[in-house]
């Protein structure tokens, strides 16, 4: 009896773990939100405009849910949208042979995370993507990344850029900026066009070094930085005129967007495959864009 109330106790600590684990990623990720919402509508502020974001939960059959955060018309933003969501439940045995920690027995997962894209007015003000996640099936990991697609060629800008990843990856390992900038690009790339979707950044997946505090706490400086180095460019780009040629260039930049993110993107092709709602997966997808004919 001994043995097996040892072994229940193991099982029921691990457990405990995993579940404090959640709650607070999915406390991070609700804040990061928060705080990300306040510091855009402070921007559009500074060019004098009311636009606000607004709000609608959701909830997904089978379990748990979102919240989708959606501010449109702006002076600094055509549309920016900042996603929470935690679901859980059961993955479908075609979709499970493609997650790791899964099985014929258990299917399981929970998932957790917060994403954002966002379209600037502006084509002097690149295109902007960062997401975080935690993932647990039978093992458990992180995920995420930010990258930026500018419309109009700006070196110091990009530059400026991927620095500010590189000093964040570096304070906690010196090999994630060339391996998770290696990551993005291969993965950020249009193949039917031959062509990068934008300047890259990061990205990483299946993130778990053993070591969950390290994981989580690098999870959160990513969105932090990202935060920092991206109200930095905007507020260095936001008062230039532009002209009706540099406005076609960024809705034709768009267009190359929406191919990638309804053909290859993963958070696209999770969503759905997941039954998340329509309007929170898609909502990376620009307002207007464009593609000339040849």
């Amino acid at each position: 009896m001994k043995i097996f109330h040892g072994l229940f106790q193991n099982n029921f600590s691990v457990y405990s773990q995993i579940e404090e684990r959640k709650v607070l990623a999915e406390r991070w990720f609700r804040d990061l939100r928060d705080i990300i919402c306040r510091n855009f509508v402070n921007l559009e502020r500074d060019l004098h405009s009311s636009a606000e974001f607004e709000r609608k939960i959701w909830q997904r059959n089978g379990g748990g849910g979102g919240e989708i955060s959606l501010l449109t018309n702006g002076r600094v933003f055509e549309k920016v949208g900042v996603n929470i969501s935690t679901v859980y439940g059961t993955f479908s045995q075609e979709f499970a042979e493609e997650i790791p920690g899964t099985s014929n027995d258990n299917r399981e997962f929970w998932a957790s995370g917060i994403s954002l894209v966002a379209h600037p007015l502006s084509p002097h003000i690149p295109t902007a993507h960062m997401n975080t996640r935690m993932i647990v099936t039978q093992k458990s990991w992180f995920g995420g990344g930010a990258d930026i697609t500018p419309c109009l060629s700006n070196i110091q800008l990009v530059e400026d850029f991927h620095n500010a990843m590189k000093k964040t990856c570096d304070k906690y390992n010196r090999r994630y900026y060339n391996c998770f900038k290696k990551e993005c690009d291969e993965y950020f790339f249009i193949r039917h066009r031959n062509e990068p979707r934008g300047a890259g950044g990061i990205f990483y997946d299946y993130l778990n070094t053993n070591k969950w505090n390290h994981d989580f706490g690098f999870n959160r400086a990513v969105g932090e930085s990202f935060l920092s180095i991206y109200s930095s460019i905007i507020k260095q780009n936001m008062t230039f005129g532009w002209t009706e040629g540099e406005k076609e260039i960024q809705l034709q930049k768009r267009g190359r967007y929406v191919e990638f993110n309804l053909l290859y993107d993963r958070g696209t092709r999770f969503g759905l495959m997941t039954g998340g709602n329509i309007d929170a997966i898609l909502m990376s997808l620009p307002p207007i864009a464009t593609w000339p004919g040849k």
